[in-house]
C-alpha cells in the first residue's frame, strides 16, 4: 500500500466559499477518487490549514475520462487555495511507524497535527526522527497508534495517527514525563498550529478538525 499527503493554505476570506465547494464538487471528488483506487481519503482543517491523507494500492494515474472533471475541480479549487506542497509532487515523508494497520476502521480514532519549522529546521527535525527509527529497530508496534506518518512541504509538518480506541490506556508517570522532554525539545526547532502540547506549554491553538472523508 502506497501513502500520499498533500496540503494546502485556504486564502484570506474564502473559507466558507471553500467549504461550499467542498459540498458542490464532493460527488465528482468522490468519482475521481474511485476511479483511480484511492482509498482511505480524508480531508483536514486546521485555521486555514488543509491537509489530505489516501493510500492506493496501485500505480496513481488518472483515467483520461476523467480528465476534464479533474481539470474543473483543480480550475475552482487553486482560485480559493495557494499550495503548500506541489500539485502531484510527492510530499516528503520525515517518519513513519505503520506498526499494525487496522483494515476496519470503526474503533479508531485520528490524531492529525501540524507545525512550523523555524527556518532551516528541517534536517534536524529528520535526523531526530530518523534516531526514533534506529532506536525501534525492526520491533513492530502492536499498537493502539497504528499507521502513523509524518509529512514535510516547505516549512510545514503534518502528523496522521490513526488509534486502536479498544487498546488505548492511561499513561504512565514515566512515560509522561518522556513526553513532556521530548516535546519541550522539539518546541526549540518547531512552532504548533494544533493544540496537541497545549497541557505543556500553556498556549492555545485550534483543534484539528475533519472536513471530508472517502473510503
Amino acid at each position: 500500500m502506497e501513502r500520499h499527503a498533500f496540503a494546502f493554505a485556504i486564502r484570506y476570506g474564502k473559507y466558507n466559499e471553500f467549504r461550499q465547494l467542498l459540498g458542490t464538487m464532493w460527488s465528482d471528488v468522490t468519482d475521481i477518487l474511485d476511479a483511480m483506487r484511492i482509498q482511505n481519503f480524508s480531508l483536514w482543517g486546521i485555521e486555514d490549514l488543509v491537509f489530505g491523507y489516501y493510500e492506493m494500492n496501485s500505480e496513481k494515474t488518472l483515467p483520461t475520462s476523467k480528465s476534464s472533471q479533474y481539470g474543473r475541480i483543480r480550475s475552482e479549487l487553486d482560485k480559493l487555495v495557494e499550495w503548500i506542497s506541489t500539485p502531484a509532487e510527492e510530499m516528503r515523508l520525515m517518519y513513519q511507524d505503520f506498526g499494525i494497520v487496522r483494515d476496519s476502521k470503526e474503533l479508531i480514532r485520528h490524531r492529525v497535527f501540524a507545525t512550523r519549522l523555524r527556518p532551516g529546521a528541517q534536517e534536524e527535525y529528520k535526523r531526530r526522527h530518523d534516531e526514533l527509527v534506529e532506536a525501534r529497530g525492526d520491533k513492530v508496534d502492536p499498537g493502539p497508534d497504528s499507521n502513523f506518518s509524518i509529512w514535510n512541504a516547505g516549512d510545514y509538518i503534518f502528523g496522521y495517527d490513526e488509534i486502536d480506541t479498544s487498546m488505548e490506556v492511561e499513561e504512565t508517570e514515566e512515560q509522561r514525563r518522556n513526553t513532556i522532554d521530548w516535546e519541550t525539545k522539539m518546541l526549540g526547532i518547531m512552532a504548533w498550529f494544533t493544540d496537541d502540547v497545549d497541557w505543556i506549554t500553556g498556549l492555545e491553538h485550534k483543534h484539528v478538525v475533519r472536513l471530508a472523508h472517502h473510503n
